[in-house]
């Protein structure tokens, strides 16, 4: 099959096996250029897939050499049609791994599911024996609750009143003003119930039960804060209540693990590309011209580099990592510095769709866009006929 990108809205529905295996091993190589991490020796990645999640499992493996196992939905392809980026990620860092030596297995369901919890702890009892390290970074727009069968559909709205500010459409560079309807009450359980942090307890404390955690175990979750132009529709919206809540279990987490020498944090990143982010309003707007004044400082950092340094200079830097007031791993020190937020302010108060590619880096938005697909990927040949039934090695 010749395979191009075909959109929908923020969506990409095709991806490329030979773009998404280029993309894991540039990941691979920034980590492995890198003074070797002294981390966690086992580690378990639910939602291993993309974004920061198969990030730190590329860093786990690559700069600690640890072994992994990661959870994600399994999305495999056929003679006439492509499997998700995710699936092909996740081939690529299978084989990688492979080659190098390093235990990883892949547990292929949903996350939210009790049966997909049970066979990866079967896993890891029959493999690895325990886990020092559970990162928990599953996105999703829909669950369904595996007590009461009730699915939950989460949504990215302010609350309390419409907002009405910039945003664009990041393939056509035009720049418009939209309005968004608060979420109901309804809507914001829902997303909370969707995207806080009650999955993550219902992990920990399934592993705990089946005595696969360490006593020293680590866990995380990642969050975002942002600015004050995203403040409305981000942190202050629904999916901020659900960060909200997210925050809350760590504390609640880091409580229960600490009688055994354990932790768990909330990571707050940066703003980023991925598919979650290109969603939401005002968001790739907000990016764009944030990667614009955080390339021309030369302190702008994409999944790896973030979680490189979150793993080498926070988790296992030596003894415990610094947390703000709210008990959180910082991150997005380097975005929400005066001297970037006061470029971005002044970006955007003069953006039209006029000067778009001047003022903001939304082609580096777009390509990084078309790069989570395996797209427009330096060294791929796309004309070239690729079979898009890969299979992942060591797959459950």
């Amino acid at each position: 099959m010749i395979i191009k990108p075909r959109t929908r809205g923020f969506i990409c529905t095709t991806s490329h096996p030979a773009g998404c295996a280029a993309q894991v091993q540039k990941q691979i190589d920034y980590v492995q250029s890198k003074p070797v991490i002294e981390g966690p020796k086992n580690v378990l990645v639910i939602g291993a897939s993309t974004g920061y999640g198969l990030a730190a499992r590329i860093t786990a493996a690559f700069g600690a050499k640890a072994n992994t196992v990661g959870v994600y939905r399994p999305s495999s392809g056929s003679e006439k049609r492509t499997a998700s980026a995710g699936w092909y990620n996740s081939a690529a860092f299978e084989q990688a791994a492979q080659e190098a030596g390093l235990k990883s297995y892949s547990v292929t369901g949903d996350a939210f599911a009790k049966e997909t919890k049970d066979k990866t702890i079967q896993l890891i009892k029959e493999k690895l024996g325990k886990v020092d390290l559970v990162v928990y970074s599953v996105a999703s727009a829909r669950k369904t609750d595996p007590e009461t069968g009730e699915t939950y559909n989460s949504v990215l709205k302010p609350i309390g009143k419409p907002f009405t500010n910039k945003t664009v459409n990041f393939h056509t560079g035009e720049v418009t003003d939209i309005t968004l309807e608060p979420a109901t009450e309804q809507e914001i359980r829902e997303t909370v119930a969707v995207m806080g942090g009650d999955d993550w307890e219902a992990w920990i404390e399934a592993l705990r039960a089946a005595e696969v955690l360490s006593e020293d175990v680590t866990t995380i979750s990642f969050s975002y804060i942002g600015s004050e132009i995203t403040k409305a529709v981000y942190r202050e919206g629904s999916i901020g209540r659900a960060k909200d809540h997210l925050e809350a279990t760590s504390l609640k987490l880091n409580d229960e693990l600490q009688s055994t020498g354990g932790r768990a944090y909330v990571v707050v990143s940066k703003g980023l590309v991925t598919q979650s982010s290109s969603a939401i309003p005002i968001v790739p707007l907000y990016i764009s011209s944030l990667y614009k004044t955080m390339k021309e400082k030369g302190i702008h950092e994409g999944c790896i580099e973030q979680t490189y340094r979150l793993f080498s200079d926070r988790l296992y830097a030596g003894g415990e990592p610094p947390v703000d007031e709210a008990g959180r791993i910082r991150i997005d020190d380097w975005e929400l510095r005066e001297d970037v937020q006061a470029e971005v302010v002044k970006i955007w108060d003069q953006v039209t769709s006029d000067n778009i590619y001047d003022l903001t880096d939304l082609e580096g938005y777009r390509k990084e866009f078309f790069q989570l697909f395996g797209f427009e990927t330096e060294g791929v040949d796309y004309d070239t006929d690729v079979d898009p039934d890969v299979k992942v090695p060591n797959s459950i």
